[in-house]
C-alpha cells in the first residue's frame, strides 16, 4: 500500500482528502438594511390595511373619536368659560377688589346665615375705610337699583341705576367714549346728570348727539353728560344697559338703605394682599368682632371670583374627564380585540414574511404602527369633531368656547398612546409565530 505524505512536494492530494480553509475567509452575511427603511415599510403596509378595510377600520375607531371629542370639547369649553369669567366677571383688575355685604357663596344655607348675620355697608363704612386704609390708592362708594328709564316716547325697563363716585372711573373697567364721568362736584351737589351705556344710546337716542340729552329715571330728569365704551354682553346679558349717577343723588332718591358696595384700588398689584388685610382689619373692627368670629362681610377680589369659579366647574370638568377616559379604555380594548383578529387573519402572510427573511422585530414595529396609527387617525378626527362643536356651540348658542393649541396635541397624543399600549399583546403574538407553523394555515 503507497503512502501519501502532505509535506512530500512529489505526491499528489487524494480527491478525498479535505481541502485546507483560510483562517482569514470569513462567511458573507447579509448586509442589514436601515432602520428607517423598515419603519418606512411597516408604516406603508399598515396604511395599506387600514385603507383595504375602511368600515372595519371607522367601527374600530369610534369609540376613539367619541372619546377624544368629548375630551377636547370639555377642554374647549373650560377653558373659554375661564377666559370669559377672567374678562366678563373677574375683571377687578391685578390690584383692585371690592367690600360686599356678602362674599361669595354657593351653598344656600351658608347664604341664609350670611343674610341675618352680615349687616349692609353704609356710608360711615365706606368713610371709615377711606380715612383708615392707608395702603389703598383710591376707595370708592357704588349702589345699585334697577329701574325704568325714558327719552321722549321711548321706553326702557329694567335698566341698571348706578349711584357712583368720581373716582369709580380709575377702579371699573368702564371708560368714557363722549363727554365726561361724575365729577367730585357733581357728587357734593347731588347734581342730576347721567353717564350712560352704549346700548341706551342706540335705543333712545340713535343718530344724535347724546350729550345734553335729558332722560328720566322714573319721572326724575336727568343731563346725559358721558357715554362710555362699549364693554360686552355676559352669557347673553347686556353689560351697557345702565346709568351711572353721583352716589349723593343715588342716595338721596332711594335712600341709604340700599346695598352699597366699596371698590378699593390698592397701590401696586405687590401690595394687593396687604390692602386686602388691612381692610379686613378696619371692617372688622367697625363690626366689633372677636378674633375667632367669621367674617360679617366679604372681601372679592379677581382671584377670589377665579377660585369659587374653578371649584364649582372644576368638579364638573373632572367628572366629564373621568368618563372620557373610559371611553378611551374601552377603545383601546376594541382596538386590541380587532388587532387580534388581524393577526389571525394574516397568520400565512406572517409566515411568508419570516421565511424571507423578516424579523420578530419588524413583524413588531408593523403592527405596533398599525394599532398606533388607526388610534391617532381617531383621535384626529375626534379633533375635528370636537373643533366643529364647539364652533356650533359658540356661534349658535353663545357658549364661549376656546381650543388650545395644547388640547389638540394632547388628543391626538393621547390616541396614540392608547393605540400604542393596547397594540402591544395582539403585535407580540404575532411577532413569536413560528413561520413553519404559520404557512402551514390555509389563507
Amino acid at each position: 500500500m503507497r503512502l501519501f505524505l502532505r509535506n512530500d512536494p512529489g505526491t499528489r492530494r487524494d480527491a478525498a482528502m479535505p481541502v485546507p480553509q483560510n483562517r482569514f475567509i470569513t462567511r458573507e452575511r447579509p448586509i442589514a438594511r436601515p432602520s428607517y427603511m423598515n419603519a418606512y415599510e411597516s408604516l406603508a403596509m399598515a396604511v395599506d390595511n387600514l385603507r383595504s378595510h375602511k368600515l372595519r377600520s371607522f367601527l374600530t375607531l369610534l369609540g376613539i373619536i367619541i372619546a377624544t371629542t368629548a375630551l377636547i370639547f370639555v377642554i374647549s369649553v373650560v377653558e373659554g368659560l375661564n377666559s370669559y369669567i377672567a374678562d366678563r366677571f373677574a375683571n377687578l383688575g391685578s390690584n383692585a377688589f371690592v367690600i360686599n355685604r356678602f362674599p361669595i357663596i354657593t351653598n344656600f344655607d351658608d347664604y341664609v346665615k350670611a343674610v341675618r348675620r352680615n349687616r349692609p355697608l353704609s356710608v360711615e363704612d365706606f368713610q371709615a375705610v377711606k380715612d383708615r386704609l392707608t395702603l389703598a390708592k383710591e376707595v370708592g362708594l357704588q349702589s345699585h337699583t334697577r329701574r325704568d328709564v325714558r327719552y321722549g316716547t321711548k321706553l326702557e325697563t329694567n335698566v341698571s341705576i348706578r349711584g357712583v363716585t368720581a373716582n369709580t372711573i380709575n377702579i371699573a373697567i368702564e371708560q368714557v367714549d363722549l363727554g365726561r364721568y361724575i365729577t367730585e362736584p357733581d357728587d357734593a351737589h347731588r347734581a342730576a346728570v347721567a353717564f350712560i351705556g352704549r346700548d341706551l344710546v342706540e335705543r333712545l337716542l340713535p343718530n344724535v348727539d347724546p350729550i345734553g340729552k335729558v332722560l328720566l329715571v322714573e319721572g326724575r330728569p336727568f343731563e346725559v353728560v358721558g357715554v362710555a365704551k362699549p364693554v360686552g354682553s355676559a352669557f347673553g346679558q347686556s353689560q351697557d344697559r345702565f346709568v351711572y349717577i353721583p352716589v349723593r343723588t343715588f342716595l338721596k332718591m332711594y335712600g341709604e338703605h340700599q346695598d352699597m358696595q366699596i371698590s378699593v384700588l390698592a397701590a401696586a398689584p405687590s401690595l394687593l394682599e396687604q390692602t386686602e388685610d388691612q381692610a379686613r382689619v378696619i371692617m372688622r373692627a367697625l363690626r366689633h368682632q372677636s378674633p375667632n368670629d367669621p367674617d360679617r362681610f366679604g372681601i372679592i377680589a379677581s382671584s377670589s371670583v377665579m377660585d369659587a369659579w374653578n371649584n364649582i366647574f372644576g368638579a364638573v370638568a373632572n367628572a366629564t374627564i373621568g368618563v372620557v377616559s373610559v371611553f378611551l379604555v374601552v377603545g383601546g380594548v376594541v382596538i386590541m380585540n380587532i388587532m387580534l383578529a388581524t393577526v389571525t387573519e394574516r397568520t400565512r402572510e406572517i409566515g411568508l414574511r419570516k421565511s424571507v427573511g423578516a424579523r420578530r422585530r419588524d413583524i413588531l414595529m408593523q403592527f405596533l404602527l398599525e394599532s398606533s396609527l388607526l388610534a391617532s387617525v381617531g383621535g384626529l378626527a375626534g379633533v375635528l369633531v370636537a373643533l366643529g362643536v364647539s364652533q356650533l356651540m359658540s356661534s349658535g348658542l353663545s357658549v364661549p368656547t376656546r381650543t388650545p393649541l395644547w388640547a389638540v396635541v394632547t388628543g391626538v397624543l393621547l390616541s396614540a398612546v392608547v393605540g400604542l399600549f393596547f397594540g402591544i399583546y395582539p403585535a407580540s403574538r404575532a411577532a413569536k409565530l413560528d413561520p413553519i407553523e404559520a404557512l402551514r394555515v390555509e389563507g
